[in-house]
């Protein structure tokens, strides 16, 4: 009997550790948001090492008045600045806490201001994403809907 019990217990652990690989996995996906009016695109993915990395993907304005794509000019890596803005990578070495049920442990960078912050993301439901930059004290939030 305590051999059924002890089996039926490693089942139900193994169990709930793969439901919380699996609501780690509910970030992948490509997301709609806003920032001071201009509307873009942001495609959530894992990689190898099991991160996850955000980068946008779409940019409604993304000419200038000059008829010029824009590129990454904020950024504080000289190599970056050309980079099309609708390919910036906006974080990367993303982590799931399964206790906080919270994303965390790396910064998201903010093209318009060419600042990198502590970023938290959460869900608010299973489609609105919730993504948190704090920097010294100062936090902006922003509400992204998911498109897959």
């Amino acid at each position: 009997m305590r051999k059924y019990i002890a089996i039926i217990t490693l089942v139900m652990a193994a169990g709930s550790l793969w439901a919380q690989n699996d609501n780690a996995d509910n970030i992948v996906g490509v997301y709609y948001a806003q920032d001071e009016g201009d509307n873009f695109r942001m495609r959530v993915t894992k990689e190898e090492d099991g991160t996850y990395k955000g980068q946008i993907i779409w940019v409604e304005k993304k000419y200038g008045r000059d008829g010029q794509l824009l590129r990454d000019t904020n950024n504080p890596d000289k190599s970056l600045r050309n980079v099309p803005c609708d390919q910036i990578v906006l974080f990367k070495g993303l982590k799931y806490d399964s206790g906080k049920q919270r994303w965390g442990g790396t910064k998201v960078y903010h093209p318009k201001m060419g600042i990198k912050a502590n970023l938290s993301v959460r869900f608010k439901d299973h489609t609105h994403m919730i993504m948190t930059g704090s920097l010294l004290g100062i936090s902006q939030t922003r509400d992204f809907l998911k498109e897959e």
